[in-house]
């Protein structure tokens, strides 16, 4: 099988929406009236961002969803993606399992493949995510307000957990793993609360790096600092109802794990009552977390409500 051929076996559909797909020099794709187009792209390398032995449909379906993340961070609904793929060889088997998660998350969210590449190397999956939000509604990192509330969606943490077991540094019950092991290969795009939060949130990010470093891009872009509760942020993490990890560790999962793919986001106090409606509608649980104040910096409170001295840091990849 040659390199056109495999593209086509497994990466070639009409266009649906898109003016032109797959199959020349470039795709076209037409805005709708009134909307702006919103563009992201994440690479994902082996050994870096998941592990060889990873499920290729489970990998699939990461590859699009941390790319959807990024549109929902910014409350666009997702229009169309490219994709260039790095394989060391060609492996049926593997490129079966891959497009099947692929399209499962492609479809779910009326999101269409139009175009991208192919070569051979080490393994290697780059995404360009297309979206379109009305003009003037994207959520951006750069609203948040002194006053603002600080949400987070669903769980933190729990990929960490996965991660550590898979290193041998944490052991933990089999169905904590398994559950815990979801979360870091088959992450959930929040989209619909992304949509949700338009004309609500006043600013937002993806988590990928951690929660500590996901937040501080708001801050920054803001010119805000913030406030956490780490009671509340200890109630992130989904596994711990089922095992209990040190209190430090715990802490560091939730504010540092990475691989989460929430949303943090800021909104008015006053409009506590619209955040959990917009919950209600993405049938995605929020939680308060902490309050944004004028002053530059991160504050992390401990149970008292007393500041923290702490060394959490979240990941980079050149750190």
């Amino acid at each position: 099988m040659g390199e056109f051929d495999l593209i086509e076996r497994y990466f070639t559909r009409p266009a649906r929406h898109a003016v032109l797909g797959v199959g020349d020099d470039c795709a076209l794709l037409a805005p709708a009236s009134g909307m702006q187009l919103a563009l992201s792209t994440d690479m994902l390398v082996e050994g870096r961002h998941f592990l060889s032995t990873v499920n290729p449909v489970h990998l699939g379906h990461k590859a699009l969803a941390v790319n959807l993340s990024d549109l929902a961070a910014c409350g666009a609904r997702p229009r169309a993606f490219l994709l260039s793929l790095a394989l060391p060889r060609i492996d049926e088997f593997w490129l079966a399992g891959f497009a099947q998660g692929l399209w499962a998350l492609a479809d779910a969210f009326g999101c269409e493949l139009i175009g991208g590449d192919t070569t051979q190397g080490p393994l290697n999956i780059s995404i360009t995510v297309v979206g379109e939000t009305p003009q003037g509604q994207a959520l951006l990192r750069s609203g948040a307000q002194a006053g603002d509330d600080i949400y987070v969606s669903g769980h933190l943490g729990d990929a960490r957990v996965a991660l550590e077991v898979f290193r041998g540094s944490l052991s933990v019950p089999s169905s904590v793993f398994n559950a815990a092991r979801i979360r870091m290969e088959q992450p959930t795009p929040r989209v619909a609360l992304g949509l949700a939060l338009r004309g609500i949130a006043t600013a937002a990010a993806d988590i990928s790096d951690g929660l500590l470093g996901d937040l501080s891009h708001i801050l920054k872009a803001s010119q805000v600092g913030a406030t956490l509760d780490s009671a509340a942020a200890l109630s992130l993490l989904a596994c711990a109802t089922e095992f209990e990890l040190p209190p430090s560790k715990h802490l560091q999962f939730v504010l540092t794990g990475g691989d989460d793919y929430e949303l943090v986001f800021t909104a008015p106090a006053s409009k506590r009552a619209e955040v959990h409606a917009a919950g209600l509608i993405a049938l995605t649980r929020l939680t308060r977390i902490g309050q944004i104040c004028a002053e530059p910096g991160l504050t992390l409170l401990d149970t008292d409500g007393q500041p923290m001295a702490h060394n959490f840091v979240s990941f980079d990849h050149f750190a």
